[in-house]
């Protein structure tokens, strides 16, 4: 071969690359045309989701001319949808740089009858301006009187009685004597005296506990003058009683009587304890829902209960005659109304916060263990998972809506009280103290919390 020919190879030589480098420039373009796309996409999508998140239309429909409450007092009783309630005020509070009152643990000392100096701070009566407290105690006015204003907004809720000692049954097991001696709670409902006795610690979980949460004496004897003078007394204390089975209409009674936006009462479920598939679509339907075998009760028993909890029955046939009343004069066209526009609101923050649309999932799964729900009874309490690729003004207030009841007062009590030294938190129900680590199992009721709720798995309870 002449040199020529060897110039030639040399040039096909040259030839290939050029091709493969104008082939790779330009899979290089296309690679970063899609990834720009990409982030614009995501931002856009981030975006989407913050204008849905902070829209107008999470103020809800006009007020009027009212003024938010700032001085607000929640009775937290056991086992009622209360610790989703306590959720909406701490974010409340928090989003409105309002002073907590806090206990020194998780509970104003509960079961004693609340002690002003079981707030954490608290230096004499109304030396400071407190304008949220909300969790568990056995209530005493006269001592919530020296640590909340005078003007403060009085309220609670309460639950069918029966449905209330499932939950009850479920949660306390463990800890209330009664419970632990019976083989089930159809076994406790057919003889309870058998296995009752007041005597005996934690017990007060097994009759009458909306009564002994109220401040009342759950083991009295009863009278209809006895339950009527008690309701008297519950109503001369407390402005509003909500009902825990008509939990949205509840929020919207809640929210015109405090004159706060629609955002501050769309909440999800939390303390959702899981039940067996039922086949259903909605939270809502608990009564479908069926029950572990210690849970069973025939229509006997669900009797025996009720007239084992008189004087709970008493009440909450008081207080739901007397929310529907309210429902009467707010409308039931516009509570309707309302109703819908919450429920709607609920289901555009879910699809925005909330990983599969919402779904709960068991606390093992939650990757985030800071979020964890505590556990303890006989059922797994659900919780929630973020989206993620939130931005963060988005994330924030979505974490504000599922962080648990006592990740949120830890971390309420460290902005309140930045220099003190971690505390173990006594234990009420169960003696002794428990750890900060809520992931980990405390035994004892610390973390716990019809038509109201709202979701998509049928496999869950809201807050009992």
């Amino acid at each position: 071969m002449s040199a020529g020919s060897g110039r030639m190879r040399l040039g096909c030589f040259r030839v290939g690359p050029m091709w493969l480098w104008k082939a790779l420039l330009v899979f290089v373009a296309i690679a970063f045309a899609g990834q720009l796309l990409g982030v614009i996409f995501n931002k856009s999508l981030q975006q989407d989701r913050s204008r849905s998140l902070f829209s107008p239309d999470g103020q809800g429909p006009s007020l009027g001319s009212c003024r938010p409450h700032t001085h607000v007092m929640f009775l937290k009783t056991h086992k009622t949808a209360s610790s989703t309630v306590l959720n909406m005020l701490y974010r409340y509070g928090e989003e409105s740089d309002l002073h907590f009152a806090l206990p020194m643990g998780y509970q104003f000392g509960y079961p004693l009858p609340f002690n002003a100096h079981r707030v954490k701070g608290y230096r004499g009566p109304h030396v400071i301006e407190y304008g949220i407290m909300g969790n568990h105690m056995r209530f005493y006015k006269p001592e919530v009187e020296k640590v909340m204003p005078a003007d403060t907004f009085y309220f609670s809720i309460v639950r069918d009685p029966v449905a209330l000692a499932e939950s009850s049954y479920a949660y306390y097991k463990s800890v209330a004597p009664a419970f632990k001696k019976a083989k089930g709670l159809g076994d406790f409902a057919d003889n309870p005296r058998k296995y009752y006795d007041p005597r005996l610690r934690n017990n007060h979980y097994a009759r009458n506990l909306l009564w002994f949460d109220f401040g009342l004496d759950h083991n009295a004897n009863f009278s209809t003058q006895l339950a009527r003078r008690g309701e008297e007394s519950i109503r001369h204390a407390f402005k509003l009683i909500l009902v825990s089975e008509y939990f949205d209409q509840s929020m919207v009674l809640l929210r015109h009587a405090l004159c706060w936006p629609l955002d501050a009462v769309v909440s999800f479920s939390l303390n959702a304890r899981q039940q067996k598939p039922s086949g259903g679509s909605s939270w809502v339907g608990k009564a479908a829902a069926p029950q572990p075998p210690t849970l069973s009760l025939t229509d006997a028993q669900r009797l025996k209960l009720r007239d084992w909890n008189a004087l709970d029955w008493h009440l909450y046939q008081a207080f739901n005659r007397s929310f529907w009343e309210e429902v009467d004069r707010f409308g039931r066209t516009r509570m309707e109304q309302e109703v819908t526009l919450l429920r709607t609101r609920r289901e555009v923050m879910a699809r925005v916060c909330l990983r599969d649309g919402g779904r709960p999932v068991e606390a093992a799964r939650i990757r985030d263990k800071t979020i964890r729900p505590f556990q303890s009874g006989l059922v797994k309490i659900l919780g929630y998972e973020l989206q993620p690729g939130l931005g963060n003004a988005t994330r924030q207030a979505c974490l504000r809506m599922i962080r648990p009841e006592i990740q949120y007062k830890d971390l309420l009590d460290n902005k309140q009280f930045p220099r003190s030294a971690p505390q173990a938190a006594a234990n009420p129900a169960g003696g002794g103290h428990v750890r900060k680590d809520s992931s980990q199992l405390r035994t004892g009721e610390l973390a716990v919390g019809g038509r109201g709720g709202v979701g998509r798995t049928g496999e869950e309870e809201r807050d009992w």
